[in-house]
């Protein structure tokens, strides 16, 4: 068995690091992004992150995008000069100081020695207690019940102590932690560690002169106790009752504290809310002493080693303060190989068994449970020797436990009636599914007669090993491995009855409850639970047990999940977070086609990520199944291995699985394909392009983001020959190079090309490429938009675009060149662009220094009467009020401009001056206008509010993270409170506003019709500016449907917000602005 520091460093700093960016703004995230793309910010030769993945990605996923590019301090040291660069100071303190820790940790004694030995001699109360907690191990050891035939492989002594040794310098740097958790999941050995941890201790092997005391706390065994005092709970392990507490309490710090079982303890978000307490005698619930113990109230310089299930790591990560995570792996491949020759006895037997589980990845990771490797070779041992021509290929997870539960129960001797059996199972699998429900697996002696297990069936199901004795809590049992209790608990919703196990639900409905939050939580252990359940609706498993259980199996039952089905094809589980992997795989445990055919029957849409075999086996099964199926996200994150037989023919079984994939391209549905960062071979990819090519496909867009190895795109050539519906090819975030681009970019001039869409942002594209694409554009007559983002431009010559002397055929709309570093004399060429082909409508321009005078070239076919562009967009262009006067006049002469993007641009109060003019004209088309991040203040609102009194055209405004201040939202309020006004949307995010701007906001909610939108994030509204607003809200004359506050000032009105919702109000409060949601976010 093998422990792992593998979570420690850098899990720790992953969270540190999400907690950093989680707490920054937009607007503190897009320039934290912006850095990113500074050279003079990052490591020296540095790869560059494509801008066009970097723009679009969250803050949850910033991490993962980095760790491709950067190590871990290499991440750390960049954030670090980011955030000076932004001057968030105590942001820069917290990495320093987190950087300091580490530093003074290498200088401390070497991990491999213990601490000198302490020069007095050891207290005669000191070495009862060691006498005492030894007896107390062995005991608790000697009471673990062993199964018959399991096979207990034991680390040789030294290894032990090596291992454990390491438990108290993980990092193998010399420094302590002082809480350590040992996560892993059921079975695997975290509490034999601790216990050993607590033998060795107190054997004098181990730690002796690093820990005078340590304490062994069992958390359900604490969770069944009355109100003690942390005094009482010290003194129950004690010779006399005794304690030295003065020498506890001076020396804390040489105290161990070993926490057995978190998951058994009530510790909760509520519970969080308790008040602190330092006092030993003040009486307390068990839990509320396992709160204060582990957030160091108690004992704050004392040792904690906690050991908790994998499921609670992440609330444990929230719970303590710098806790270190060891991962407990359990068996090591090595060790499941050991256990299965040993148990078959035959090495060639065992060998074949291990290559057949090593396909079925989920039960091969769940052996790394020893109790598991039992199961699975007693099941597979009794079904040999049951049946000759038992064939491995035919097994399940589930079929495997069934049959182990069944050849338990054939030789059952038990004194139950006939009529008992079936009660006795429903009450069995009740308790189980119970538990499931309340994260519950240890039950007590009341509980058990409360189901009315009769003692003899209880006394059997000890026996048979399925159920064990707690064996540090008197007339608990719990089940003796947590799988045994999700297959009894996921069994429960298959035996006939129609009352469900918690909340007075019937049984159907429970079911459904179950299904539908299984696959939208990441949770592994409910996604287990659905593997049983779904395994179990195969017939031929429910009559088995039905006989060897003498259990009663309900066939109505998967009516409840075809029911659950039609509300799949309702609902838009793309937008939600469903993991359509585990479904699938939850399915194909069925093995019955013709339910995952009813089951798939109306899917609309999927995303799914394969990286193990197992993945591509559950979705080559169950999206053949799939004939209405539009849109599917497919990613193969791992390349497909070619797998070949011993036969004389080779035969590629995942080529197969593969082209069942690919087959449900061409159901005549299929629309959108997103296969980005996939890994494929040639013959693969050859393979999904012939589908794709087929006149059965009526696929219109195709995403291939960061493909891998990139060669493989030059067989969508055939693609785009043969398939006239494809209207949307992404080829961003892929470093083209020039042989594959040439072979894409020529098949633009096929007469059956009919792409409209063509994205190639970050493709690393040359001059040469591009006046290439840019000749092959001018024979091509279908092509309305191109973006050419994040790729070096400065060499290329734009004017080629129109092909020579304006010959070009290519009908252009739409043109993105953002993060193109265009010089500005590219300007010139694009304004004689705009003037020239009649056509272009759209011009991105955005994070390109184009300045000053880049604008007034375009500007000056602006003005011109042949220029159609409609929406412009300028964002970061180092532009100053100058650009402005140049804009100013293009709008009075330009109706057709409908949006203006200027965001974090220089303009300031002048430059908005400018802007106005325009806006006042009655015949001024602009309807959109982002003047965010321009450095402009009150003045400027106040100019904005008098060209508003004139304006009936413009709709969205937003004016975020500008010294707007209380005085300018009064000049705006004071014009939009009026009735008669289009403005839909206002953005006032970080705009310096306090409480007194609420009366003014409140007239406008009271009065204006038009404005559904308002963002007020990053405002110190305050509670007092909040109900001002919550009483215009309130009124039914209110028009709001969005209103951006912060998260602490939307609790506050959350509770009035839900009543209001009730009552059929359209009004929703985000705490985050997204500008990437459809509704928000800029045209471009």
């Amino acid at each position: 068995m093998s422990s792992s520091a593998g979570i420690s460093m850098d899990d720790t700093f992953l969270d540190k690091f999400m907690s950093y960016l989680k707490g920054l703004d937009q607007y503190q995230l897009e320039e934290f992004k912006l850095c990113l793309q500074s050279p003079q910010l990052m490591p020296e030769n540095f790869p560059k992150i494509p801008w066009t993945n970097l723009k679009a990605v969250g803050p949850s996923n910033l991490f993962c995008l980095l760790s491709d590019y950067l190590s871990v301090p290499q991440i750390r040291d960049v954030t670090l000069c980011i955030f000076e660069n932004m001057k968030l100071m105590s942001r820069c303190e917290e990495i320093r100081a987190e950087m300091n820790e580490s530093t003074q940790a290498l200088g401390l004694q070497d991990p491999g020695q213990e601490e000198p030995e302490v020069p007095e001699e050891e207290t005669a109360h000191r070495r009862k207690y060691r006498e005492r907690m030894k007896d107390k191990i062995l005991l608790m050891w000697d009471s673990i019940p062993w199964p018959e035939g399991h096979i207990y492989l034991r680390h040789m002594t030294e290894q032990e102590h090596e291992e454990l040794r390491s438990l108290l310098y993980p990092n193998r740097t010399g420094a302590q932690p002082e809480t350590i958790i040992l996560g892993g999941r059921a079975g695997v050995g975290k509490t034999i560690l601790a216990m050993k941890v607590m033998l060795h201790w107190a054997e004098g092997s181990l730690f002796q002169h690093r820990f005078s005391y340590v304490f062994y706390i069992s958390c359900h065994k604490l969770q069944r106790m009355r109100n003690t005092t942390f005094v009482g709970l010290l003194s129950q392990d004690w010779p006399d009752s005794q304690i030295p507490l003065t020498e506890l309490i001076n020396h804390s710090e040489r105290l161990l504290f070993i926490v057995d079982g978190f998951e058994e303890s009530a510790v909760s978000s509520t519970l969080e809310r308790s008040p602190p307490c330092s006092d030993w005698y003040t009486p307390l619930p068990g839990d509320r002493l396992i709160l204060h113990l582990l957030k160091k109230e108690l004992v704050p310089q004392a040792t904690l080693l906690i050991t908790a299930r994998d499921t609670q790591i992440a609330y444990l990560k929230k719970l303590l303060p710098n806790p270190h995570f060891i991962f407990i792996s359990g068996f090591t491949e090595e060790d499941r190989g050991e256990y299965f020759i040993r148990f078959f006895g035959d090495q060639d037997k065992a060998n074949a068994i291990l290559r057949w589980l090593r396909q079925n990845e989920t039960l091969f990771d769940w052996c790394s449970a020893p109790l598991v490797c039992w199961t699975v070779c007693s099941s597979l041992m009794w079904q040999m020797t049951r049946n000759p021509s038992f064939e491995m290929s035919t097994q399940t997870v589930t079929s495997i436990y069934a049959y182990f539960f069944s050849q338990l129960f054939t030789t059952a001797e038990v004194n139950l009636s006939d009529q008992s059996w079936p009660e006795q199972w429903r009450a069995l699998c009740s308790l189980a599914a119970e538990g499931m429900w309340c994260l519950n697996s240890v039950f007590a002696k009341e509980v058990l007669e409360h189901c009315h297990l009769e003692a003899s069936f209880i006394d059997y199901l000890l026996r048979l090993n399925i159920l064990q004795k707690v064996i540090d809590c008197e007339g608990c049992i719990a089940f003796t491995h947590q799988s045994f209790q999700m297959f009894f608990g996921a069994m429960f919703y298959l035996l006939r009855g129609t009352e469900g196990s918690v909340g007075g639900l019937p049984k159907f409905d429970e079911i459904k409850v179950f299904i539908n939050g299984v696959f939208t939580d990441t949770n592994l252990y409910w996604h287990q639970i659905a593997l049983f359940l779904f395994g179990l609706f195969k017939r031929d498993l429910a009559r088995e047990l039905e006989v060897s259980l003498h259990c009663e199996m309900s066939p109505r039952v998967i009516y409840a999940l075809l029911d659950w089905t039609e509300a799949l094809a309702v609902d838009d589980p793309a937008y939600i977070h469903f993991e359509f992997l585990q479904f699938f795989q939850c399915l194909c445990e069925m093995q019955d086609e013709n339910l995952v055919q009813k089951v798939l029957n109306r899917l609309l849409e999927a995303d799914i990520d394969i990286d193990k075999n197992e993945g591509l086996h559950a979705s080559s099964l169950c999206l053949k199944h799939c004939p209405k199926l539009t849109r599917l996200r497919l990613s193969i994150s791992s390349p497909i291995p070619q797998v070949q037989t011993r036969r004389e023919r080779v035969v590629d079984f995942k080529m197969h699985q593969w082209q069942d994939i690919c087959s449900v391209f061409c159901n005549g549905h299929m629309r959108e394909l997103d296969l980005s960062n996939s890994k494929l071979n040639t013959l693969y990819m050859k393979k999904l392009c012939h589908e794709l090519g087929s006149s059965r496909c009526k696929l219109q867009k195709l995403t291939c983001k960061s493909m891998s190895p990139v060669r493989i795109l030059k067989e969508l050539v055939l693609v785009l020959h043969c398939n006239p519906n494809l209207t949307h090819l992404d080829l961003s975030s892929n470093n083209l190079g020039i042989t594959v681009s040439m072979m894409i970019f020529r098949t633009l001039r096929h007469p059956s090309c009919s792409l409209k869409y063509l994205w190639l942002e970050s493709c690393g594209l040359t001059s040469e490429v591009c006046h290439q694409l840019f000749m092959e554009l001018g024979k091509n007559t279908s092509l309305n938009f191109l973006s050419l983002g994040d790729n070096s431009l400065c060499d290329v010559e734009i004017k080629r675009l129109q092909g020579p002397l304006g010959t070009s055929k290519c009908p252009l709309k739409e043109l993105s060149l953002e993060k193109c570093s265009l010089p500005v004399a590219s300007c010139r060429d694009l304004a004689l662009l705009l003037i020239s082909t009649h056509r272009m409508t759209r011009l991105c321009l955005g994070f390109n220094q184009i300045q000053d005078a880049g604008v007034k070239l375009l500007c000056a076919s602006l003005a011109h009467p042949k220029c159609l562009l409609e929406r412009l967009v300028l964002w970061f262009c180092q532009l100053s009020a100058a650009s402005c006067r140049y804009l100013s006049n293009a709008l009075l002469q330009n109706k057709r401009l409908t949006h203006l993007n200027l965001r974090k641009n220089n303009l300031g109060d002048e430059g908005v001056k400018f802007l106005c003019e325009p806006l006042r004209c009655p015949d001024c088309n602009l309807q959109d206008l982002n003047l965010s991040d321009c450095s402009f203040s009150v003045e400027g609102c106040r100019e904005l509010a008098d060209a508003l009194r004139h304006n009936q055209s413009l709709k969205i405004l937003d004016l975020g993270e500008n010294d707007v201040r209380d005085n300018g939202a009064k000049e705006l309020c004071e014009v939009l409170k009026h009735v008669n006004y289009a403005l839909k949307t206002l953005g006032l995010e970080k705009c310096n506003l306090t409480h007194n701007c609420c009366q003014h906001l409140c007239s406008v909610l009271r009065n204006n019709r038009s404005l559904v939108h308002l963002n007020l994030l990053g405002n110190d509204l305050g509670p007092d500016g909040v109900n001002r607003l919550w009483t215009s809200l309130k009124k039914s004359t209110c028009q709001l449907q969005k209103l951006g506050l912060n998260e602490d000032l939307y609790s506050l009105v959350k509770k009035d917000l839900e009543e209001l919702q009730e009552k059929g109000s359209l009004l929703r409060i985000a705490y985050k602005w997204d500008f990437n949601d459809h509704e928000d976010r800029w045209w471009w």
